[in-house]
């Protein structure tokens, strides 16, 4: 670090000494900057880079609020903001996020499909996966398909199928020795060139998995040349259809040093390089790598049989004001999903999650999903009472008890069965009205640890 930073050395150590800077996220799938601002019980200040990104201070613990269980924000770091930030979604896109856990880059990029298009989030870790798919679940997005296979199986079965490619590569965590000092212990058992071996394993793939016209976004949170430069060097190699595209210059980041590569490529300047001491963050390096235009190849889509809902699903979806396409049901035994309106086979490949799970069918019965409550809006569904965040009941209900609802079920006009519970006019979970009592089905797994 002291042969690269040279006079700024004294400095980056002194920024080791400093408390780690602690960052929210908007979730513009469910609310607009603008309208968070107005309700937001935080002491915020924007971070530059991220236009949906803020500042909190840590005593104001985000993860202690019903805003949290409602989706409206994700807690992150604000430097690891960056990739999905300057990933240009459109949408429609076919999108990848190849080392997703825990979820804070792909809640990013879903919210940035607006419900168009395929998010498909894989992690290689079973249970980090299961980590990934209930952050996705909260931020209420439905066109996803949650994998967990390695780097090669997603290639072999997605070859040239994305228009997007985030890797968040594994990597030593340099950058991360202030945020949490088990890193400083892991670079000490690991160092570098295990990272960098699979780096490469990584990029080789995703190349393979990438469109013509698309782009890859590559980031580490790591200082080492090479699992930054050098691993771009050797992206770049793998295709002559690659070149690096251009970032955003922001005040306080640092572009690549084409010096600490190998090919001295001055191209190599246009990837960004994150410093702890000159912004307010960890430290990051991203890079924005575009291929050329050209021929694509066919995909193996995926046609689900149109399948005859039970009247007890028909009945309850009555209440719901979606635009639900009914060829794009499937039903595994007694589960119900909603798959994303242009769906690839994922025949073969470990999938967690493909697409919205609607409930299920219980005898003769339908119980609709925690993901269901948060992917609509409280507007969508006819039973539904918001409560105000002042109300004891909200953490009530998130603790799994059961609440009383008399007053604003006669003054909504909510009869007995399902109810769609929200605080402020955005949806926590469901319930179930009999007498003005509502019996509690706040998922068991999600419910607030006091």
């Amino acid at each position: 670090m002291k042969d690269m930073l040279g006079e700024e050395y004294d400095s980056y150590l002194a920024a080791l000494e400093l408390p780690a800077y602690h960052g929210i996220r908007v979730n513009t799938n469910k609310i607009s900057v603008e309208d968070f601002l107005k309700i937001a019980p935080f002491d915020l200040k924007p971070v530059p880079w991220c236009a949906n990104g803020f500042y909190y201070d840590a005593k104001d613990q985000p993860a202690k609020h019903p805003y949290y269980y409602a989706g409206l924000y994700y807690i992150q770091e604000p430097s690891a903001m960056t990739p999905a930030s300057v990933l240009p979604i459109k949408e429609g896109d076919r999108v990848l996020d190849i080392c997703a856990a825990p979820g804070g880059k792909s809640t990013e990029l879903a919210a940035k499909l607006h419900g168009t298009g395929l998010l498909v989030s894989n992690d290689i870790s079973n249970s980090r996966a299961k980590a990934l798919l209930k952050n996705l679940e909260l931020f209420g997005i439905g066109n996803m398909l949650v994998l967990s296979e390695p780097s090669n199986t997603i290639a072999d079965h997605f070859e040239g199928f994305f228009d997007k490619i985030l890797i968040d590569a594994p990597c030593s965590g340099e950058g991360m020795f202030r945020k949490s000092s088990s890193m400083i212990k892991a670079w000490e058992n690991n160092g570098v060139d295990l990272f960098v071996n699979l780096q490469r394993s990584i990029l080789k793939e995703m190349v393979r998995a990438l469109r013509p016209g698309g782009m890859i976004v590559y980031s580490t949170c790591t200082f080492s040349p090479q699992e930054d430069e050098q691993s771009v060097e050797y992206l770049l190699s793998l295709d002559p259809a690659l070149s690096l595209a251009d970032l955003p210059e922001v005040d306080g980041f640092d572009t690549g040093h084409p010096e600490w590569g190998t090919t001295n490529n001055p191209e190599l300047r246009k990837t960004r390089r994150i410093w702890p001491h000159k912004v307010q963050g960890e430290g990051h390096y991203v890079a924005l790598v575009k291929k050329a235009d050209g021929e694509g190849q066919g995909v193996n889509w995926y046609r689900p049989e149109r399948v005859k809902l039970p009247e007890e699903v028909r009945t309850f979806l009555a209440d719901i004001s979606c635009d639900f396409e009914e060829h794009r049901f499937e039903l595994q035994k007694e589960r119900l999903y909603y798959l994303p309106e242009h769906m690839p086979s994922v025949r073969g490949v470990r999938t967690l999650r493909n697409g919205l799970f609607l409930g299920e069918i219980k005898k003769n019965r339908f119980e609709p999903s925690q993901s269901l409550a948060l992917y609509l809006t409280l507007d969508q569904y006819k039973q539904s009472i918001s409560l105000p965040i002042q109300d004891d009941r909200v953490i009530r209900y998130l603790k799994g008890e059961t609440i009383d609802l008399t007053e604003e079920a006669k003054a909504a006009g909510v009869k007995s069965g399902w109810v769609l519970l929200g605080v402020d006019g955005y949806p926590l979970g469901w319930g179930k009205l009999a007498q003005g009592t509502l019996k509690n089905k706040y998922l068991a797994g999600w419910r607030w640890m006091s």
